[in-house]
């Protein structure tokens, strides 16, 4: 009996046809990655290979070569023909396709199918098998328009300035920071930066996938030059010395996760908003339609409940456990924002 397209293995997602892994989680020779997220671009690996926008955050992060594949560029490797397809994630962030034989499996990595005007649009993929992340696969999450959210925002930043008290955002450094920062309306006052948010924005600019301006916050930080600003940083660095720096202040914290009751209390901020760069629940189950697969594999989130779900609507459906931590619930505990 030929092998699987794809295994799962102690090390991640395997393809024996071309000998390489898939968003690994230790270390290996061969390495695809999706996104340059923590949990999905871990150091130690022999080779890496990525799209371009990945692979310039990665070589940020990590200080690694990293070869790359522009979207949708088939490239043979030993048995296997892989591709990547944008994933709408963050920018960069990719699904990948593997053709073994002329069956077709895909690995979502993180996706998302709003269009959120800085990350390249999710694009579904035709395929026999779908490994697909659930981190929101629950039916109560479900998103509101990003222009809504938008206007949420800016009108809390509005009406702490007008109190005379600085806005502090909290977000991931890489993806959710610059989403948010394209969502802030400049004309309300300056939008500050920590350095980790400001490292990826520099990165980005670079390459030519983030335009907007940011005042980096930096040790010689002067209050008064910059009264009452939005300051988007890591969640990590709320009630630290370095947000004392910007005097009163309130606290908000963007994240898929405001959704459930109670967490807005445990992460001790003081107002939440419904935002994530992960697929809803009406968003999993239509890129899980369009790709026309018949075999699902969810992974890291609600896996167990989901798949029942999906067996119910006459799926085949396999829940798989991963070691991805999900970067809106732990990337914290890597120093970046959640």
């Amino acid at each position: 009996m030929a092998d699987p397209v794809l295994s799962f293995t102690e090390r991640g997602i395997y393809c024996p046809a071309a000998d390489i892994y898939i968003d690994p989680w230790r270390p290996v020779p061969r390495a695809l990655i999706t996104h340059a997220h923590s949990d999905h671009a871990r150091p130690g690996h022999g080779s890496y290979l990525a799209t371009p926008v990945t692979a310039a955050m990665i070589r940020h992060r990590l200080g690694v070569e990293v070869e790359t594949l522009p979207y949708a560029e088939p490239r043979r490797i030993g048995g296997a023909t892989v591709s990547f397809h944008p994933a709408g994630h963050v920018p960069g962030s990719a699904q990948v396709r593997v053709e073994v034989g002329g069956e077709v499996w895909v690995v979502s990595g993180d996706y998302k199918l709003e269009t959120d005007g800085l990350s390249e649009p999710f694009e579904p993929v035709r395929c026999h098998a779908f490994i697909t992340e659930c981190t929101f696969g629950l039916p109560v999450f479900r998103w509101q328009p990003q222009a809504e959210i938008a206007a949420e925002i800016n009108g809390w930043w509005r009406a702490n300035r007008a109190a005379g008290r600085a806005s502090l955002l909290g977000a991931y450094s890489l993806g959710k920071a610059q989403r948010l920062i394209s969502m802030l309306d400049p004309e309300i006052g300056p939008i500050l930066t920590h350095g980790a948010v400001e490292g990826s924005n520099a990165v980005l600019r670079e390459i030519g996938a983030f335009d907007r301006e940011t005042i980096p916050v930096t040790p010689d930080f002067d209050r008064k030059a910059h009264p009452a600003p939005m300051v988007v940083a890591p969640p990590s660095a709320f009630g630290t010395s370095w947000a004392r720096k910007f005097g009163p202040a309130q606290t908000g914290f963007a994240s898929g996760w405001m959704r459930l009751r109670g967490v807005r209390r445990r992460r001790g901020v003081q107002r939440g908003f419904v935002i994530s760069d992960h697929a809803d629940w009406p968003a999993l189950l239509r890129a899980i339609k369009e790709t026309g697969a018949e075999n699902i594999y969810p992974t890291h989130g609600y896996t167990d409940i989901f798949a029942q779900y999906l067996r119910s609507e006459g799926y085949d459906a396999t829940p798989v456990p991963t070691e991805f931590g999900g970067d809106e619930d732990a990337a914290e505990k890597t120093g970046d924002a959640a």
